[in-house]
């Protein structure tokens, strides 16, 4: 592996994606049973694996619902799975959101509520506050999904728009304990803004959600402008005593991959420099930063001397002016590509944790010293296609896709750029 820099990305990439399976890493969240009920919840890409672990490692009866991305469901005994679209939602999440809001409203204080949450939940809980429909969720969405606005920014207009996202699920729960259990998909594992945080407090509101719509020149349907307006359906916030005893425990975390792929790293021979786990930005921009720093390995041996691998996570955003195929992590490779310029002795893989860049069917790509090359062979134009937004079509047309499947885990993107010795 360590003569192999291809290979040697993969099995990073692929540690990085092992260290965040449920039944790896939840058992030891879990809270003891309770006097009453125990009702499971949840939603996100990994939200059915979760619940295949916790029944694994359950010891009492359980009841519940949660709701994955279509092909991402995993077989369960006592809890419900159901399926939805993402990223952008249908009437299977909408109906799903309903469900589980009336599957945890009448419960007691001795009953307990576990949420499973992870990255992709907002898109699947699609529940449209009053006044609302689910077209006009779907039209925000794609709004916000090409506006360039980060995840953040994304989910608190979303909270603004829901019935069940900003804590809103855990009022329907109350008197009843909730205990969250999270995996993070989020630039500083901001409970809040996981899958816009439906059972933990809110602390943004309707003004923020207004500004960032206005920021970002989105254009809502009238019937969001309007409940936006009135500002009168605000968020449960810190210190709501709704949530007085809940619990909120991340299970999962960018960081902790980032360190999985080190140690394979390390194992291989490489000096590892891992940048953060909370990297944010326009995507060629922070290719343009990542070339910049391998440059700065290869030949003055800074922040680490070559063999080296440079590790970075977080959510890159893309404001898409193009027509072509690719999520952010094709656009951040095919932006580094084009920064790099066929420097020699520098490779790299980005890849989303939960096998789906963006809306395509890869996890994301591989660059080589000679991608460039090759593809100019095949009449490939790296500058075009990446004012095109195509960085699909570009590693595609060159056989460098990296396509996993369904991970049923999400921790963010995963970025490596490896640095041979000159």
């Amino acid at each position: 592996m360590a003569g192999d820099p291809r290979a040697l990305l993969r099995a990073m990439f692929d540690a990085a994606v092992a260290a965040a399976q449920p039944e790896r890493v939840l058992g030891r969240f879990l809270p003891p049973p309770p006097k009453g009920r125990t009702i499971v919840v949840g939603a996100g890409k990994a939200s059915a694996a979760m619940a295949a672990a916790l029944e694994a490692a359950w010891t009492g009866p359980l009841a519940g619902l949660v709701v994955t991305r279509y092909g991402y469901a995993v077989p369960c005994r006592q809890i419900e799975i159901a399926e939805a679209a993402h990223p952008v939602p249908d009437a299977n999440g909408e109906n799903a959101a309903r469900r589980m809001l009336e599957t945890v409203r009448g419960l007691a204080r001795d009953d307990l509520v576990i949420c499973l949450m992870s990255g992709g939940a907002s898109a699947l809980l699609p529940l449209p506050a009053p006044g609302l429909t689910l077209a006009d969720k779907q039209a925000v969405n794609k709004a916000l999904l090409t506006s360039g606005a980060n995840i953040g920014e994304m989910n608190c207009v979303r909270k603004h728009l829901s019935a069940i996202k900003g804590g809103r699920l855990a009022a329907a729960a109350a008197p009843a304990r909730v205990v969250t259990l999270l995996i993070s998909d989020v630039p500083g594992d901001d409970p809040a803004v996981i899958g816009s945080g439906p059972t933990v407090p809110d602390p943004t509101t309707v003004a923020d959600a207004q500004a960032i719509i206005k920021r970002y020149r989105i254009d809502p349907p009238t019937a969001a402008q309007r409940h936006l307006a009135q500002g009168q359906d605000e968020t449960p916030k810190p210190g709501d005593p709704i949530f007085r005893d809940h619990e909120v425990r991340m299970i999962a975390a960018p960081q902790a991959s980032l360190e999985a792929a080190a140690a394979i790293a390390r194992g291989a021979g490489y000096a590892t420099v891992i940048l953060g786990d909370a990297i944010e930005g326009e995507a060629r921009h922070v290719a343009t930063v990542h070339a910049g720093i391998a440059r700065q390995v290869r030949r003055h041996g800074q922040p680490a001397p070559a063999p080296a691998v440079l590790l970075s996570g977080g959510e890159t955003t893309v404001t898409v002016r193009g027509k072509g195929r690719g999520g952010r992590n094709v656009e951040f490779l095919l932006g580094l590509a084009v920064a790099l310029d066929g420097d020699d002795g520098i490779y790299a893989l980005a890849g989303d944790t939960d096998g789906v860049d963006g809306t395509e069917d890869n996890a994301g790509a591989m660059l080589a010293p000679d991608s460039i090359a090759r593809a100019r062979a095949k009449g490939l134009n790296a500058r075009a296609l990446l004012e095109d937004n195509d960085g699909y079509g570009f590693f595609a047309g060159i056989g460098d896709l990296v396509t996993t499947g369904p991970t049923r885990t999400n921790v963010n993107d995963f970025r490596a750029v490896l640095i041979e010795r000159a």
